[in-house]
């Protein structure tokens, strides 16, 4: 389903302020995988994402979805395989427009585009049946204005649409860090429902260990732009916050050694 292939991103090459953001990265995701990142801030969590959307091409490297090499389109052109949902509230829907343009403008992200929304009797009850789904009471005010929405209502309403129309990959870029915690708890409960029921194949960057161990199939840990840890299946659900602490520092302190024998 999704396969990165020796993705290596550096900004600001052979300047002081130069930066490597990911370093020979390899990642693949079969059908249907739930996969929840997490690293220290400036591990390459987000930078993965931005070069999995489009929104940066990398310096090196290979990105395939459904086998087809996706590496050099742009970010709009991409949009047709993957649905996203940021960490800021703001993002990824329009505030001038209702609740019912927003989700038209989602609906037609695979579909040919023309100059009109297209919401007709047929797709406003096909709305309101989503909408149902996650029980804020949204289905009954599609002509509300998107940016009189709470964040969370906000958030909610995003992540539906990123993902009613089943996009081959769903990026979750922390999209619950920015909300309280009794909004962060629904819309991670949204998310284990969604995803869920629709198998979507899905990478979530958090900051939250527990959030990461209790979502999802795979648990990969990032470290200066490397994957250096990756979990599955039993051995990911036996985890705990305290292990995944006591593998980051081993692993760290493997890479320390081995990197101080090499400068000798």
């Amino acid at each position: 389903m999704l396969q990165l292939k020796d993705i290596s991103m550096t900004f600001n090459e052979g300047t002081p302020d130069e930066k490597i953001a990911l370093q020979h990265t390899n990642l693949e995701l079969e059908r249907g995988e739930f996969v929840t990142i997490i690293g220290s801030n400036g591990a390459g969590k987000s930078t993965l994402m931005n070069v999995i959307s489009g929104n940066l091409i990398p310096d090196v490297g290979d990105v395939f979805i459904n086998e087809k090499q996706v590496v050099h389109l742009p970010e709009y052109q991409r949009s047709a395989y993957i649905g996203r949902v940021f960490q800021d509230p703001m993002a990824g829907t329009a505030p001038s427009m209702t609740i019912e343009e927003n989700l038209a403008l989602a609906y037609s992200r695979n579909k040919k585009r023309t100059l009109r929304l297209g919401v007709n009797k047929k797709r406003k009850t096909l709305f309101k049946e989503y909408l149902e789904t996650l029980h804020l009471g949204l289905e009954d005010r599609l002509n509300a204005k998107v940016g009189f929405l709470s964040g969370g209502e906000r958030q909610a309403l995003s992540l539906l649409m990123a993902t009613f129309t089943n996009p081959n990959i769903l990026l979750l870029d922390e999209h619950t860090a920015a909300l309280d915690p009794s909004r962060a708890a629904l819309i991670t409960k949204l998310t284990k429902e969604v995803v869920g029921k629709s198998k979507l194949t899905t990478l979530m960057v958090t900051h939250n260990m527990q959030q990461a161990l209790d979502l999802g199939t795979r648990l990969i840990m990032m470290d200066k732009g490397q994957i250096i840890f990756d979990v599955s299946g039993e051995e990911k659900q036996k985890l705990t916050i305290e292990d995944l602490l006591t593998e980051f520092q081993r692993i760290r302190g493997q890479k320390f050694e081995s990197d101080r024998a090499v400068l000798g």
